[in-house]
């Protein structure tokens, strides 16, 4: 059965990722709610960097979705460099993700969660490095999460719904280790036949319909470390975890699911 493409840390260094970009445009789109802590800080580690004719050039632009904040989050993206898109009411995943595809212009489109604390620089050369330099269509980072000062044990909803469901319905899935990860990167035709599944669905929902369309081994996922970010109770989690079971079932057949 072919297998996703794994590629460990470091893998895909920044030269050779410009080079093969040519005249392609990058665009960063950052989903944000509520995540004023991190939001500036993220930008600084993750883009900035890399962002214009002041940075190495490889991404040419940037858009923070603001997804119905009701803290600084707009204020602290724009202040950063960043075009902020503003949706209300918000709090829907998949949608702010559409809505940032919709206003930027990137022939390749990364993808970031804006609640990490600790990403550094090597995210975006990563996440591109497959799309440029491979033939992958779509590309998810993987990582360890620690919990509770432990070095292991975050991604509640990803080890007890998402894995499981993906080893079920779709083996050829099975090795994708972080299915719900964040942070994501597809050529922009890619994001454009599949779309976006409403909610925490989305990311899930990509995978499924991207194996689908173009199979398992169009999929590649590179090792970005370790992710530090807030952990959420498990009442926050639920209805996560409900989306991303909706989005898989819904794709296996399941009955009864609108």
């Amino acid at each position: 059965m072919p297998s996703v493409q794994t590629y460990g840390a470091g893998r895909f260094d920044l030269a050779t990722v410009l080079e093969a970009k040519g005249a392609r445009r990058v665009a960063v789109c950052v989903p944000a709610r509520d995540e004023a802590r991190t939001i500036g800080s993220l930008i600084e580690a993750a883009v900035l960097g890399h962002l214009g004719p002041h940075g190495s050039g490889l991404v040419d632009e940037l858009v923070v979705v603001d997804d119905g904040s009701a803290d600084a989050t707009a204020a602290i993206a724009r202040a950063a460099g960043a075009t902020v898109v503003n949706r209300r009411p918000g709090g829907d995943k998949g949608a702010a993700m559409a809505a940032g595809l919709e206003a930027s212009r990137g022939d390749v489109v990364v993808f970031l969660d804006a609640d990490v604390e600790n990403a550094d620089s090597a995210y975006v050369p990563q996440l591109v490095g497959p799309l440029l330099t491979e033939r992958a269509v779509l590309v998810k980072g993987y990582y360890e999460r620690p919990y509770l000062g432990r070095p292991t044990g975050g991604g509640r909803v990803t080890e007890l719904v998402a894995r499981p469901v993906l080893e079920l319905f779709f083996p050829e899935l099975a090795g994708i280790r972080q299915p719900l990860a964040g942070e994501t990167a597809a050529h922009r035709w890619v994001f454009e036949k599949v779309g976006f599944a409403p909610g925490y669905g989305v990311e899930i929902g990509h995978l499924i319909d991207v194996a689908r369309a173009f199979g398992a081994e169009a999929i590649a996922q590179v090792d970005l470390g370790i992710r530090v970010h807030r952990n959420r109770p498990l009442d926050e989690l639920r209805p996560q975890a409900d989306d991303v079971l909706r989005a898989a079932l819904r794709r296996a057949g399941t009955p009864g699911l609108s």
